[in-house]
């Protein structure tokens, strides 16, 4: 294979950014475009829910990098300007003010877009979070809320409702399942979650979902659940989860099925790839079609495109990992719970607030390891997980 005469990046977050990145230390002269929808400079999304929402950080910190960094990557930077289609065969992108962008290589890193339900759309007082501008536009009417209702608990609507319960905001979270962030935890763990955020004043209604919003003059003022009975709220945020941003993927010829399918070289077409949130792939080790939707996967797997537009031809087989951050609490996953792996602690303990939890499947193997407030006994836990995803030699 030979090294491509231009990259065209589509997606200016951190997996964009990312591959930019890493195919000039690897050498790489040829030109490089990347696209991206948002005006501003690339920055960090992790931190909008918690540093931003909160106050303690200035947008300009998320920022990924400095202009004079951006600069000496030797790129043009096209932002503000939407992709609207692709031609995988010409491997040209048409944007939204008309221009049509082509490069010998084509990089997919567009992210997600936040899902927006029927039931919770279309009235003041009602967010997302997925933008910096949607973190500005919350955090201005938390400030002014006193009831805030938080629908969906997972990942995202748990540190939003950390998050605005320490601001001093009277908080419920709602969503379907048993106890917050199960589907990620496991119940027994997603249970001291859920201890841990009663604790701290926010009202939990599990297995909840919502039928409609209650208004007047345009405004919410309450969240109806299908069972009955309406919470109050001056503000509502809905984080029930995120659809790949591939809408203007329709028609290219890419194969699209919750996410650009690639192979296990993140390879969705002759010439074209996929990184970040919106990439599926093919997971060698695994044997299975995954997607991760995480900071630390976002990078990584830019880093593997990059060397594999490069010639190297390296299989994608991450261990999975994500973290979240709320009401003082760190917690760290390493692998893939499962709905029926068991958590054992290891290391540490619940009545301490601290401890490293191993999931096992039903034959005893360690599928996962969580630590809760142990980053680094957590990251001494993985090497046997580690060894299990390393690659087959070739």
């Amino acid at each position: 294979m030979s090294t491509p005469s231009s990259v065209l990046v589509v997606g200016s977050g951190a997996a964009g950014l990312s591959v930019v990145e890493s195919l000039r230390r690897k050498g790489y002269r040829e030109p490089i475009t990347l696209l991206g929808e948002e005006i501003g400079t690339p920055y960090d999304r992790p931190p909008l829910s918690k540093q931003v929402l909160a106050g303690t950080w200035e947008a300009e910190r998320t920022h990924l990098r400095t202009r004079d960094v951006l600069d000496a990557l030797d790129t043009e930077f096209v932002l503000g300007d939407r992709a609207l289609s692709l031609d995988a065969a010409k491997r040209t992108v048409r944007t939204e003010s008309g221009a049509e962008l082509g490069a010998e290589a084509v990089v997919v890193a567009t992210g997600l877009h936040a899902r927006r339900l029927p039931a919770l759309s279309g009235v003041a007082g009602v967010h997302v979070l997925r933008t910096l501008e949607d973190a500005a536009r919350l955090r201005g009417e938390l400030l002014e809320a006193d009831r805030v209702v938080v629908v969906g608990d997972g990942v995202l609507g748990s540190e939003i409702a950390a998050t605005a319960r320490l601001m001093g905001a009277d908080v419920t979270l709602m969503g379907p399942q048993a106890a917050p962030m199960q589907a990620q935890l496991g119940l027994e763990v997603a249970q001291l979650l859920a201890a841990l955020h009663t604790g701290h004043g926010v009202r939990l209604r599990p297995d909840t979902l919502v039928e409609a919003l209650e208004t007047a003059d345009g405004r919410v003022t309450g969240v109806r659940p299908v069972d009955g009975g309406t919470v109050p709220a001056d503000l509502v945020v809905a984080a029930v989860g995120s659809v790949p941003a591939t809408d203007w993927l329709a028609g290219s010829g890419l194969v699209l099925e919750d996410g650009v399918v690639c192979d296990s070289r993140c390879r969705a077409a002759e010439g074209i790839y996929a990184a970040g949130d919106v990439a599926r792939f093919h997971h060698e080790v695994l044997d299975r079609s995954l997607r991760h939707e995480n900071r630390t996967n976002a990078t990584e797997q830019a880093m593997l495109v990059a060397a594999n537009i490069l010639g190297e031809d390296r299989p994608y087989t991450p261990l999975p990992y994500f973290w979240t951050d709320q009401l003082g609490v760190k917690i760290q996953v390493y692998g893939l719970p499962t709905p029926s792996s068991t958590a054992h602690i290891v290391e540490g303990g619940t009545r301490e607030g601290r401890f490293v939890a191993q999931f096992r499947d039903g034959e005893g193997s360690p599928v996962a390891v969580l630590g809760w407030n142990m980053p680094k006994q957590a990251r001494l836990h993985r090497q046997q997980l580690l060894d299990r995803y390393a690659p087959a030699p070739r």
